[in-house]
């Protein structure tokens, strides 16, 4: 009997750039995750992503876990040597994705930098409607993160699918089915937008979430206001966070919505370095439980 509850995997990012991502995978496949994303920071650093991907299916084995995204996190807009490296990280990474088992690459659109988000969009459908079509053409999606890496619409470094307003004006330049988000509800509460919503309305352009929350300090925020020295938001592993993740889920279901909820640590302030993995696994099980589901067979 298949498990329905399971068409929503749970999973984690895998580091892959200067780390081996096979045995990443193989160091915590047995703690319970049930898929993986291994991801690079701009660059691949060379290396041979169909050997990459063959042995990290064979470090997960026979468990029943999977792979169904890949990530390449920089900024392919610009034209510097990493930049450059960011780019022909994508296209190995679509030309690759299949030996992973994967059918989506993730990361940032890109941005001129230090310019206004609307300066980005010429040279932004010029890389990414070749690269759809390259993607579509080996059965690849390709799902932006909607992350800001601290910009906002005047000026920024990374990435310019940040917010409702700017997906409108992206997939107007690229309507290109294969192209989507990669979404997660931290990356919209921190700018103080209710994420739920979203869901509702962009369901059938989110093909990959990123299991990451948040905690607003609205006690700072009446004191000290979004500009003061004073923290008012933390970015926060599942489970420690604001979002009750069973009405994000019981949302996502709603709209027909499957794939995998992979975790994006490293960023919660209280458990980080020793604790990273103490977060995690928690992280995992208050996502399970938020899913339901985990019955015997």
């Amino acid at each position: 009997m298949t498990n329905p509850a399971k068409a929503i995997r749970i999973g984690t990012m895998i580091k892959a750039t200067n780390e081996d991502a096979a045995k990443g995978i193989a160091k915590i496949a047995d703690l319970g995750f049930e898929s993986f994303e291994p991801f690079f920071w701009q660059t691949t650093n060379g290396q041979n992503l169909a050997e990459l991907g063959k042995r990290c299916r064979e470090a997960i084995g026979d468990r029943d876990i999977t792979i169904s995204t890949i990530g390449m996190f920089g900024n392919p807009l610009e034209g510097t040597d990493l930049d450059q490296q960011t780019l022909q990280g994508w296209k190995d990474c679509i030309d690759n994705a299949h030996h992973f088992g994967a059918t989506c690459v993730a990361g940032f659109t890109g941005r001129i930098r230090n310019k206004p988000l609307t300066d980005s969009l010429p040279r932004y459908k010029q890389v990414w409607s070749e690269l759809a079509k390259r993607a579509a053409d080996k059965g690849i999606k390709i799902a932006f993160e909607n992350c800001a890496m601290d910009g906002n619409w005047a000026t920024g470094d990374w990435n310019i699918a940040h917010n409702p307003d700017a997906w409108e004006l992206i997939f107007n330049e690229t309507p290109d089915d294969n192209i989507g988000l990669e979404w997660e509800p931290c990356h919209q509460m921190v700018y103080l937008i209710e994420p739920l919503p979203q869901i509702r309305k962009w369901a059938k352009k989110i093909f990959h979430v990123h299991g990451k929350d948040a905690t607003i300090r609205w006690d700072v925020i009446k004191e000290h206001g979004i500009f003061g020295k004073e923290k008012f938001v933390f970015m926060r592993t599942p489970g420690f966070g604001d979002s009750n993740w069973t009405d994000i889920i019981s949302e996502l279901r709603l709209a027909g919505w499957s794939g995998s909820i992979d975790i994006e640590g490293w960023h919660d302030p209280v458990y980080r370095n020793e604790l990273e993995m103490t977060g995690q696994i928690h992280g995992l099980n208050y996502l399970k439980k938020s899913r339901g589901g985990d019955f015997v067979e």
